[in-house]
């Protein structure tokens, strides 16, 4: 993060135009605390206001959640990151704070829901739903498939669909492997077609690929290979 600032700051100083230049993806939660930390050194490093520094924060990070097991769904314990990083606990209870209080706001009376949304779970040891955290203090969040997409926001994260219309949004990960092979080194593709039959047929069937083993052995084949993979 530190080092983000460090390259910004070599041309620039309206703090306002940070999110357009620079975009922050939370692979899962596992990278969630670098939202605080951004927060952290806005308000206590470079003196901006709060409402100033989540503003960059908030248009600054995105959140990729890839499934709806447990184990994206991490919880850290309180009582630790008040001991490891207390100013980040603090900010955490301020985030969770002035969220609540908008939530208040829009669901009057329903402390349930309050309590379930909460970015703190409550217990013996207190802890932070780091997805929580991390659909709080993104702009968008999103599923890695359309299936996936549409099971976050009718399960795990369906009261976050409802507060957030539209914040939930689809991206699919990856691209096919046949798809790759055709795009990113296309002499590669033209040897495979001219070899086995044309790209339409390989391109859409990837076990279409493994006529190439009869051509293993063969000296002329080989030699091309190797030319079109260095």
């Amino acid at each position: 993060m530190n080092d983000i600032i460090r390259r910004f700051k070599k041309t620039h100083t309206d703090w306002t135009k940070f999110p357009q230049l620079n975009k922050i993806q939370l692979n899962d939660t596992h990278p969630a605390i670098s939202t605080i930390e951004l927060l952290r050194i806005l308000i206590d490093e470079e003196k901006l206001t709060y409402e100033a520094a989540w503003d960059v924060v908030y248009n600054t990070f995105s959140y990729t959640n890839h499934t709806v097991l447990p184990e994206a769904l991490e919880k850290w314990s309180c009582g630790l990151l008040g001991k490891l990083l207390p100013r980040h606990m603090d900010l955490i209870y301020q985030v969770n704070h002035i969220y609540l209080n908008k939530m208040r706001q829009k669901f009057p009376g329903d402390e349930a829901k309050i309590s379930r949304m909460s970015l703190i779970e409550e217990g013996d040891d207190k802890k932070v739903r780091m997805a929580y955290l991390s659909i709080v203090c993104a702009h968008t969040v999103n599923g890695v498939a359309a299936l996936h997409t549409e099971l976050l926001k009718e399960t795990i994260f369906s009261e976050f669909e409802q507060l957030y219309p539209g914040k939930i949004q689809n991206k699919t990960n990856g691209v096919a492997p046949r798809r790759w092979i055709h795009c990113c080194n296309r002499p590669l593709s033209d040897l495979i077609s001219d070899t086995i039959g044309s790209v339409d047929e390989w391109i859409s069937n990837l076990d279409n690929l493994r006529q190439l083993s009869a051509y293993k052995s063969n000296p002329d084949f080989v030699k091309k290979f190797v030319a079109v993979k260095t």
